[in-house]
């Protein structure tokens, strides 16, 4: 059932489970994440231990499936028994779950916990609201973890790191139970991981500062310490897309489907003459204040107490400031997803504040005090990212006394934003959707596929969009133009609508609507036999961004450009995955009609505008800081490149990926070697082959070598010491250097691949070349290079001794702990027409 990749992932974690209790998987979007836990989950059920799978409630039938009686689960006869669970689980105490009582779950005693979307746990514990109320994170720890039976902690992610490795201790901390004390005392480091993640942010964020030309991954890795890469070797695991159909058998596996250029698309808001452009618009939006979410604000110094009381509500001031923030950029974003959805938008704060003022004019008149407003409601306003903020369970009512509050100027702010929001209503009241440029640009789109589809008879489009709103827009006035014209379907999913489709009679549910839309993938013969209906278009919000295979697509439309740049590639990774059957697909975006840098900047000038509040205790105020803009100039960056090609997330330079970081790989490649040859330490030293070399990988030797005294690491920057590796090319040029052992070591496995025997032609070439090893002179040169680049110490007179049996001392003593070296083994990279030249 498993791919070989797969295979090796599962026995890997397997070992990390047993030996520290946790493991992230982090392999990249598409290639079976899924699969490759639910090995590791009949290893612990064979074991006899409790399985609890936590995901989000949008993925949950796809674990059901597997431990279900289902006709379309393919791992029936395995019996699997795990209970799943959804993460907003964690927060409540009563009711029903997917068939489980939560009242009566004994959440303390599960052996194993899989968490499927680990990021979402990645901002850690706090509590929140005016009861101290704990959040998931330490719900998990404090109710499941900690607890009862030791718990060892599976976490699958794609984006397990955002823009900060703390992302990534606060997940690895779930499985020491936050108690760094427990997992200390197991790595394999000098330094505790705590301040190994200190010191390892700090490096992130000097390299952070250096120019976009610096700003490389290489520069990153050589920034960091060995006791880092240490902890991830140790605790994580993550393969990309390249990794895999580099150094497996893709013949087995099946190919990835061929990724079209991105197609971008530009439409002006409307056709109408003398109508208002985003420009216009977002003039009239920097003028707001957004007063009405900031009632602290107008609050008598002299009552402030009242309001930032320690034990109550200390971060009423912060959080305050921070809805503001996310009410102002999320103008932006409904603007740039629909005319629609920015008009529904403008009305409800329109309404919101309307009603604010009509409660201070009834005050004015005797009427009560207090005030209670309602802030927003986050299932249709806000996007899927946004709406995962603690804003959103820290409580959505502010009541605030009118007497400890300057409400006259309060008001004239309030009055000044009504009159904003009424203009700009008008602004965009004529634009209808026939006059609606870019829904008329998505209906001729979809009609162009249909008419002329990129993979024969495939005429499925998937449109994403980040508003609920904007998909009931689209949904609205795309089926009914698709149902007359073509006759096919259209169905739509939202994170507050499970289903809606033109067929008639159709039970419209979440699981139904994917199955009609993605047969093959979702088994639909298997489920619903005998049934002819076909969904060919779905329009959804990020509600199925994560986790859903829908492969039997070829087209996706971003229909408003997501923020969040990783986002939009999770988007893609619904339709381009391993072993689709699809020899093409094609991404769309729609980008407003502005320039990248205008577009960019946007966000930086509203939050300007806003004053944003860094969320602290005591919500004070702090312009955009350095980390801010550097977010930024990355989003504009990788935005730059969405419109040229489809990324990967582990390629977005400016991004952090640890598939950049872990030898993992490498470790269970050698393990497999020693499995089926035996152990390597009675090995002849100075062994050699070679072959032929590649566009990115220039003739010239890798040399293998150990620091046979056992000496000094310096700065602990070599993770491979003892062992030293370095490429340098026929004319002396270091391709990469020993501090780069992950990029060295997948140069090696590229060159070698596949390669089982001497390649008798080019090995007969370099024995003539070298008189059969007699003559190594240039080699000898190469080595001392090489030898050089570790430590800037040559000695011409011992560098050729390290040829012949035994080694010699090629160094002075004048670098503490780099006295000696052995040759261990060496690559020689050739073409086929020349070779290394002896002078």
């Amino acid at each position: 059932m498993l791919y070989d990749f797969q295979k090796d992932a599962a026995l890997a974690i397997i070992n990390k489970l047993e030996k520290y209790n946790g493991c992230i998987l982090a392999d990249s979007v598409g290639l079976g994440k899924t699969f490759t836990a639910l090995a590791v989950i009949k290893y612990y059920e064979k074991k006899n231990k409790s399985v609890l799978v936590l995901c989000p409630k949008k993925l949950a039938d796809n674990w059901n499936t597997f431990r279900s009686h289902y006709r379309n689960n393919p791992l029936i006869s395995d019996r699997l028994g795990y209970t799943v669970l959804y993460h907003t689980d964690l927060s409540r105490e009563h009711g029903m779950s997917n068939g489980n009582d939560l009242e009566k779950i004994y959440w303390e005693n599960y052996g194993l916990i899989v968490i499927d979307e680990s990021h979402n746990f990645r901002n850690g514990g706090e509590v929140y609201g005016d009861d101290a109320r704990e959040n998931r994170y330490l719900r998990l720890l404090n109710k499941v973890i900690r607890p009862g039976v030791e718990s060892k902690v599976l976490m699958l992610s794609a984006t397990p790191v955002n823009n900060r490795f703390v992302d990534l201790r606060n997940q690895l901390a779930l499985a020491y139970e936050g108690n760094s004390c427990l997992i200390n005392e197991k790595l394999n480091t000098s330094k505790p991981i705590d301040e190994i993640f200190r010191n390892a942010q700090r490096a992130f964020n000097i390299w952070s500062d250096l120019g976009p030309e610096k700003r490389t991954t290489a520069a990153l890795l050589k920034m960091l310490d060995f006791d880092f890469f240490e902890v991830l070797d140790s605790v994580t695991i993550a393969r990309s897309r390249k990794h895999i159909e580099k150094y497996y058998n893709m013949n087995d596996i099946g190919k990835f489907p061929e990724r079209l250029k991105p197609v971008s698309l530009r439409p002006s808001l409307t056709d109408l003459d003398n109508a208002i452009n985003y420009n216009e618009i977002y003039d009239e939006l920097m003028k707001l204040n957004l007063a009405v979410y900031i009632p602290t604000d107008f609050v008598f110094e002299s009552r402030r107490d009242k309001y930032v009381d320690p034990d109550v509500n200390i971060n009423r001031a912060g959080r305050e400031q921070g809805i503001r923030r996310l009410m102002s950029i999320n103008l932006l974003k409904r603007l740039e997803s629909s005319v629609y959805s920015f008009r529904l938008t403008l009305q409800r704060i329109k309404k919101l504040i309307d009603d604010t003022i009509a409660e201070i004019d009834m005050f004015e008149a005797g009427g009560d005090a207090d005030i209670e407003i309602l802030k927003f409601s986050e299932d249709t306003e806000f996007d899927y990212d946004d709406q995962n903020t603690e804003f959103f369970t820290s409580g959505k009512k502010v009541k605030i006394d009118l007497n400890d509050m300057d409400y006259v100027t309060w008001r004239d702010s309030l009055q000044q934003d009504s009159e904003v929001l009424e203009l700009l209503t008008l602004m965009v009241a004529d634009i209808t959707p026939e006059h609606d440029t870019k829904l008329q640009t998505l209906l001729a789109l979809i009609s162009e596929k249909i008419e002329k589809p990129i993979n024969a008879d495939n005429k499925k489009v998937l449109v994403f969009s980040a508003f609920s709103d904007t998909a009931e827009y689209l949904y609205q006035n795309v089926s009914g133009y698709i149902k007359e014209k073509y006759g096919l379907n259209t169905a739509m999913i939202t994170g507050t609508v499970d289903g809606k489709t033109t067929i008639p009679k159709f039970r419209a549910t979440f699981n139904n609507v994917l199955t009609c839309f993605s047969p093959v993938s979702k088994d639909k013969a298997l489920l619903m036999p005998g049934s002819a209906d076909c969904i060919d278009i779905l329009i959804a919000t990020d509600c199925i961004s994560e986790g859903q295979n829908l492969q039997d697509c070829d087209y996706l439309v971003n229909y408003d450009i997501h923020w969040n740049p990783v986002r939009i590639i999770q988007r893609f990774g619904r339709i381009d995955r391993i072993g689709s059957r699809n020899a093409r697909i094609q991404l769309v975006n729609f980008w407003p009609d502005l320039t990248l840098d205008d577009y960019i900047n946007l966000k930086s000038r509203v939050e300007t505008r806003m004053k944003i509040s860094v969320m602290t205790s005591t919500g004070d105020d702090d312009l955009i800081n350095p980390e801010e803009k550097g977010d930024l100039e990355y989003r504009k960056a990788q935005l730059k490149r969405l419109q040229e090609e489809v990324v990967d997330i582990e390629d977005m330079s400016g991004g952090i990926s640890i598939m950049d970081l872990g030898l993992n790989e490498f470790r269970l490649d050698l393990l497999d070697y020693i499995k089926n040859n035996g152990d390597l330490d009675k090995t002849p030293l100075g062994l050699h082959a070679v072959v032929p070399a590649k566009d990115d990988a220039p003739p010239g030797v890798i040399f293998v070598l150990k620091n046979i005294n056992g000496g000094v690491n310096i700065d602990n920057q070599n993770r491979l010491h003892p062992f030293y590796m370095v490429y340098i090319a026929d004319d002396g040029e270091v391709i990469c250097d020993h501090l780069s052992p992950k990029e060295m070591l997948d140069k090696m496995r590229y060159l070698c691949k596949g390669k089982t025997a001497p390649l008798v032609e080019l090995c007969r070439a370099f024995n003539q070349e070298t008189k059969d090893g007699r003559d190594m002179g240039r080699l000898s040169e190469l080595l001392s290079d090489a030898i050089n680049s570790i430590i800037d110490v040559k000695e011409e007179s011992d560098i050729d001794s390290l040829f012949k049996s035994g080694g010699t001392s090629a160094l002075n003593t004048t670098i503490t702990g780099l006295d000696d070296f052995e040759l261990i083994c060496f690559l020689v990279i050739r073409n086929s027409e020349c070779g290394i030249r002896n002078s």
